[in-house]
C-alpha cells in the first residue's frame, strides 16, 4: 500500500525512483479504505533531507499513508527556501486550530542538544504539541531530541552531558524480542548514533518506562511509554547511508574538533565508502510502529483521545 505524497514534493519522485509506491491525495481520496495519518513534526534544519528519511520508512509498509508535514509557528528556519515551507507544511496552531486528530506523530530531533530545554525558543509551543498528543494523536514517536524532549516533558528525565560526542554505528542488545515493535530484530543491532548528550538508564526505569534497545556503550536507545503512547529513540535508524559523513565532513571543514565516527567507514577509514548495516532494522521499527497503530487505532478519527 502507498503513502500519500503531494505530487510536487520532493520526495514524490524520488520515493518513486527507489520503488516505494506513492500516491497522490486526489488518487487516495477515491480509494475506500482509511489512510493512517501521521503527522511529521519536523525541527531539523534539513527539512527536505528528513523528510526523505520518514517518509521511505513510513511509505515501505503495506498500508496507505497520509503524511502530513508539521513546523513550529514562530519558529523560521534558515537552511530550507521559505517557499518550500509555505507550500508543504503547516504551522502547528493551524493544525491546533483546526480539531482535527492523527494516527501517529514523529517528532524528529534537533542540533539544540547542549540547551537547556525551558531555554530553546519554541519550548512553550512544543509542551503545548506533546500535551496536545494526549488527546489528538494516538500514537507519537519522539526521535533523538524530540524523545528526549518528551521524556523531560512527561516524566522530569533529564538529559546529561557527554565528555565527547557519541557518533558512529553501535552495537546494540534487544531487551524486549517479544516487543510488538521488534517484531524480526536481531538479537543485536547496528544503529547509527549522533548526539552530545544521554539519558540514564536507571532514570528511566525510575520513571517506569521501560527500554526495549540498548547499548552497553552508548546507553538506552528506544524506550517505551505506555502512558503516553509514545515511543522515545535517542539514536539515528533514519539516517541515509552518508548522512554521517556529511555530519563529519562539516565539521572538519569547519575546524571543529569531531571523532570519525566509530564503526561507520570500513576499517574507520574516512577515505573509504561507508556501508549502511542498519537500513533493514529501521524499515522493521517504522513498519512495525505502524502496524501497532493500524492494529489499534480507533477506525473512526474523532474517537482518538476520547
Amino acid at each position: 500500500m502507498p503513502i500519500t505524497l503531494p505530487e510536487t514534493l520532493p520526495a514524490f519522485e524520488i520515493l518513486s525512483r527507489e520503488g516505494v509506491m506513492v500516491m497522490t491525495p486526489e488518487r487516495a481520496a477515491r480509494q475506500e479504505i482509511r489512510p493512517l495519518r501521521i503527522g511529521l513534526l519536523n525541527l531539523m534544519p534539513k527539512k527536505i533531507q528528513t523528510e526523505n528519511q520518514f517518509a521511505r520508512l513510513i511509505g515501505a509498509t503495506p498500508i496507505q499513508i497520509d503524511f502530513q508535514l508539521i513546523r513550529m509557528t514562530e519558529h523560521q528556519t534558515k537552511n530550507t527556501a521559505a517557499e518550500h515551507m509555505e507550500t508543504f507544511y503547516r504551522p502547528f496552531a493551524e493544525v491546533e486550530a483546526s480539531g482535527e486528530k492523527f494516527d501517529g506523530l514523529i517528532v524528529t530531533g534537533a542540533p539544540i542538544e547542549k540547551i537547556p530545554f525551558e531555554e530553546v525558543t519554541y519550548w512553550e509551543e512544543l509542551t503545548r504539541i506533546f500535551d496536545w498528543t494526549q488527546s489528538h494523536v494516538f500514537s507519537t514517536f519522539g526521535v533523538c531530541w524530540g524523545g528526549m524532549a518528551m521524556a523531560y516533558h512527561f516524566h522530569g528525565i533529564q538529559k546529561h552531558p557527554l565528555d565527547h560526542k557519541a557518533f558512529g554505528c553501535f552495537r546494540h542488545r534487544n531487551l524486549a524480542p517479544a516487543s510488538p515493535y521488534l517484531r524480526g530484530f536481531s538479537d543485536d543491532v547496528l544503529v547509527p548514533v549522533s548526539r552530545w548528550t544521554e539519558m540514564h538508564q536507571d532514570e528511566i526505569a525510575a520513571a517506569g518506562l521501560k527500554t526495549l534497545i540498548a547499548s552497553d556503550e552508548t546507553g538506552p536507545c528506544l524506550v517505551e511509554d505506555p502512558g503516553h503512547r509514545a515511543l522515545y529513540i535517542f539514536n539515528h535508524f533514519e539516517y541515509d547511508s552518508g548522512t554521517l559523513k556529511e555530519e563529519y565532513d562539516r565539521d572538519v571543514a569547519a575546524g571543529k574538533a569531531i571523532n570519525v565516527p566509530k564503526n561507520y567507514y570500513p576499517e574507520d577509514d574516512p577515505a573509504r565508502v561507508p556501508t549502511n548495516r542498519w537500513r533493514s532494522h529501521a524499515h522493521l521499527l517504522y513498519g512495525n510502529w505502524i502496524n501497532q497503530i493500524y492494529q489499534d487505532t480507533p477506525y473512526d478519527l474523532a474517537d482518538i483521545g476520547a
